[in-house]
């Protein structure tokens, strides 16, 4: 089938909003009309060349939501007319990892996310011809989509399509963070480092766990005040305040200490503010080979440091969860979308991203 999509040539580039083919689900795999999809710091990483995630000429694009058109053969768990949130954590149930109970490092979707291609690591997607990669097994700058079943999860039809496209990485992240990798208890200190998309879902999965302070750094007053609306108890602009210092003053240290921006300095201002065991957890995604120095006299008091991908989550488990959470007004989504683009809107979008403006930017279709 033919579909409009933005295509990224090469790293650095811009897009270009160019018509592709599209062939259709193979075994295992289902299309989907795609709705919406946010704009993510690791699409971002991609596009600026921070990590390798894709070999280019490729579509980008993994936060999304939409209605499935067509399943391919073997495909039991979806039918057409589901609405659903694709995921970049697909699993093939056979792999090593996947027999393990990991299935978020399924080995089966690395390689296909390596190769730019679906579980079989081939595309489906190509231009005159010539194959066009798909990102993260998802692609979803484009008006349709072909991934495996397993990558995708049905929800409600009453849930917004747009912000149910949230949940797909920013929220799954970050409320992961907090709930899955750090299991964060009642009662605890927090600090977040970083108020972007994953950032503020962070803050407002410590709101639902139950954390009493829950401290918000950032360098910009917009997204400090939002920051304020999903649950921080104090925000600390760390452009004209020592965020340490302001942190300890609070709290007098944390219990977690959560970075979500993927960088030295902040990570080591984050390592600082944790208390007596207590712990930091890395989400923000470093630069491909980035290496970081900390102060170990912290050991001594038994901190520690722990990574996070994707908010160690369960899709089965978490996204239900989620949508309900969002039906009965518990979690916030519409005060995360700060503007919604269409495929022109694509550049200037990634533009405010770069600059740090707003929460999320949402690619929507009609």
């Amino acid at each position: 089938m033919k579909m409009k999509a933005a295509v990224l040539d090469a790293i650095g580039s811009r897009f270009e909003i160019r018509e592709v083919d599209l062939a259709a689900p193979k075994a295992g795999e289902i299309l989907v009309k795609i709705a919406a999809s946010g704009l993510c710091a690791s699409d971002l990483n991609a596009i600026d060349g921070k990590r390798k995630l894709v070999p280019f000429p490729a579509v980008i694009g993994h936060e999304a939501s939409g209605v499935v058109v067509e399943c391919g053969t073997g495909v039991t768990r979806i039918q057409p007319g589901d609405h659903v949130i694709l995921s970049i954590v697909p699993h093939c149930g056979t792999c090593d990892y996947c027999i393990s109970g990991r299935p978020n490092y399924c080995s089966t979707a690395g390689n296909a996310m390596g190769a730019g291609g679906l579980f079989d690591g081939t595309s489906r997607l190509s231009e005159n011809g010539e194959r066009l990669n798909h990102f993260l097994t998802v692609a979803s700058f484009a008006e349709y989509a072909v991934v495996p079943e397993s990558g995708a999860v049905v929800i409600p039809k009453e849930m917004p399509l747009d912000r149910a496209a949230l949940i797909s990485c920013a929220v799954l992240t970050g409320y992961g963070a907090v709930h899955n990798t750090a299991k964060v208890k009642a009662g605890s200190r927090v600090a977040v480092f970083g108020c972007g998309g994953v950032g503020l879902n962070i803050i407002q999965g410590a709101r639902l766990a139950g954390a009493t302070t829950i401290i918000a750094i950032d360098v910009t007053t917009e997204k400090l005040d939002l920051a304020k609306k999903v649950g921080a108890t104090h925000i600390i602009n760390a452009t004209t305040n020592d965020p340490v210092a302001e942190v300890k003053s609070i709290s007098g240290g944390v219990d977690y200490a959560f970075e979500a921006l993927g960088r030295e300095a902040t990570i080591q201002q984050a390592w600082a503010t944790v208390d007596v065991d207590g712990e930091l957890i890395l989400v923000g995604l470093l630069k491909n080979g980035a290496t970081i120095t900390l102060d170990a006299g912290p050991f001594v008091n038994e901190q520690s440091i722990k990574g996070c991908y994707f908010g160690s989550a369960n899709l089965a488990k978490d996204v239900p969860s989620l949508v309900k959470s969002y039906l009965n007004g518990a979690l916030f989504l519409d005060e995360l979308i700060s503007q919604r683009v269409d495929l022109q809107g694509l550049n200037s979008a990634f533009d405010r991203l770069r600059s740090g403006e707003g929460a999320r930017n949402v690619l929507v279709f009609d």
